[in-house]
């Protein structure tokens, strides 16, 4: 692997993962981050890159769905090697205006793969970042394992799981070299505050109220992001050519109990909030349509085959996660106010596409 494309890098978990990449893994090629800057891309996430490594990261802006910009920059790059994030991926927003799910997560997907196809022989592996979402909810028992049938339930989950179809066919129709991964819920610096937890964090800071869908026993399997970028590194490395691999933190939750654990590390550090407990800012809200009780991934396959293991139980890498939003507020308020788009617009003129 000598130039390897990222795409949606400027995102939560690609720029995580292009941070992982250049700092632990003593990797001397080149990392080429394709991402359109939509609401959730933030290139202020690695902005301090190009000082460190110089040409060795580039940042092209553009959309998956070009494939005409797509594969040039390939071209251009002699890249060998794709490692697929880009995804529009929060539920609810999927549910109001589900459209660009479709548009992204599966024809981005389908063009990166007729890419790909391509250029057999010169890239070498297509690595498919997807969710434990395709698989529906669980019940009170059992985990979700690599052959686990599929069954989304938000127009989310439905274009994810259609995206590692396309990926799956494109290997047995086309010989396309793929990998896949599923992964649990992401948490870590650099979240966009609109999930879970970078939100609850950001609400009971400013003392706001914390809405809380149903009654907050939804299971969620939490990973945390830095742990995810050192598996799909290994996957790069190790992974078998058409397996599917699922990736879980083993560190099950209900909703509740993370925002009552966010509550308690906020008044732990920041003191009470005039004198009450921030649990007191806890509101239960109208459960969401198509809201999957448990999620729970078992990671038994890529640790049996690679010797990845999660680093962060959810305590540690809670703490950790508090402590950088406490320590980024500067990130934080451009996040929110929009002034990173305005910047965007300033580098890079207007968005391709509006959101």
């Amino acid at each position: 692997m000598n130039v390897l494309m990222v795409t949606g890098g400027s995102g939560f978990i690609g720029s995580n993962f292009i941070r992982h990449v250049f700092e632990d893994t003593g990797f001397q090629g080149r990392v080429i981050n394709l991402d359109l800057l939509t609401y959730a891309g933030n290139p202020e996430n690695l902005a301090d890159l190009a000082g460190r490594v110089g040409d060795r990261y580039v940042f092209e802006r553009g959309d998956i769905c070009d494939r005409e910009a797509t594969g040039r920059l390939m071209d251009r790059y002699d890249v060998d090697t794709v490692c697929h994030f880009a995804a529009e991926s929060h539920v609810d927003r999927s549910i109001v205006a589900p459209d660009e799910f479709v548009r992204t997560n599966i024809v981005g997907t389908h063009t990166l793969l007729q890419l790909v196809r391509e250029r057999a022989g010169r890239i070498g592996r297509f690595h498919h970042v997807s969710t434990d979402e395709v698989y529906g909810s669980l019940g009170a028992t059992g985990l979700f394992t690599e052959s686990t049938p599929y069954h989304p339930n938000s127009p989310y989950s439905a274009s994810k799981a259609s995206s590692d179809h396309l990926v799956r066919a494109y290997h047995a129709t086309y010989g396309v070299p793929v990998t896949i991964s599923n992964c649990s819920n992401n948490y870590g610096p650099y979240h966009f505050p609109e999930k879970l937890i970078p939100l609850v964090i950001l609400n009971a800071r400013a003392g706001r109220p914390l809405p809380v869908y149903g009654d907050g026993m939804q299971v969620r399997d939490w990973l945390y992001v830095q742990d995810h970028g050192r598996a799909i590194w290994t996957l790069l490395e190790k992974g078998q050519v058409g397996e599917t691999y699922n990736i879980g933190g083993r560190c099950e939750m209900p909703n509740l109990r993370v925002v009552e654990m966010i509550c308690d590390l906020l008044d732990e550090r920041l003191g009470l909030l005039k004198g009450a407990p921030r649990r007191n800012l806890i509101t239960f809200v109208k459960d969401r349509p198509g809201h999957d009780r448990r999620y729970a991934i078992d990671s038994t396959k890529i640790e049996r085959e690679t010797g990845w293991r999660p680093a962060e139980t959810f305590d540690t890498g809670l703490r950790k996660t508090v402590d950088w939003y406490l320590e980024h507020t500067a990130w934080v308020d451009r996040v929110i106010s929009g002034a990173y788009q305005d910047w965007i617009r300033n580098q890079y003129g207007t968005e391709t596409r509006s959101k």
